[in-house]
């Protein structure tokens, strides 16, 4: 079944650990099987992951502080940059490699999401969509970078280095010849279906090689 069709068959989403995108992983990830978190924060995707799905949990993340705050949950973290962190795995090593709101805030995304489906047999990519109406609306009329609740950050400021869109991420996913296997379109706790690239807030991405 299309992500447009689950959209039409379930517009409302509930939420894990305060977010609906962390909901939508909850349902993709199948029980029992290996997954890495890239930016894996404090670890309570991965921690609800292995007591819910019982799968093969571990994660990296730049932060030491959130690193030890991860392992004292149990969850297997080590501090890395995940810009070069997966360079010692083997090929097909996880069966899951997600990489939560974070793709626009690498160097080199491209080289990210690469090695993301080098590593792993299929790839969970969740990103705030630049192309949501609200963004255009703001920089239309501010003339300015845009500042609203997807983005909240002064452009000095922002952690956020690539602004992508649902239809940047396709048209990449298109020319590194990458299958989409489902794609899921949020704006607050509703799945859309209409118009992807002007009414998603955020979009999460199933894909492999």
């Amino acid at each position: 079944m299309s992500g447009t069709q689950e959209a039409r068959r379930g517009p409302f989403v509930r939420e894990l650990l305060g977010r609906s995108d962390y909901a939508i992983i909850g349902e993709i990830v199948e029980p029992g099987t290996r997954v890495l978190d890239l930016g894996c924060g404090e670890g309570e995707l991965l921690q609800w992951l292995a007591e819910n799905k019982n799968v093969d949990a571990r994660g990296i993340e730049i932060s030491a502080s959130k690193v030890r705050r991860a392992i004292s949950r149990g969850v297997s973290a080590y501090q890395g940059d995940i810009e070069g962190g997966l360079d010692d795995y083997p090929d097909q090593a996880f069966d899951y490699i997600i990489l939560s709101q974070t793709l626009q805030e690498t160097r080199r995304p491209l080289k990210v999401l690469r090695e993301m489906l080098r590593v792993g047999r299929r790839a969970i990519v969740a990103f705030p969509n630049f192309g949501h109406w609200s963004v255009r609306a703001s920089m239309l009329l501010s003339g300015g970078a845009p500042r609203n609740k997807l983005f909240p950050h002064d452009w000095y400021d922002s952690p956020n280095i690539h602004f992508l869109t649902v239809h940047d991420f396709e048209s990449l996913a298109l020319k590194e010849a990458l299958t989409i296997e489902k794609r899921y379109f949020l704006a607050g706790h509703r799945r859309v279906a209409f118009l992807p690239n002007l009414t998603a807030e955020v979009a999460v991405f199933l894909v492999r090689r």
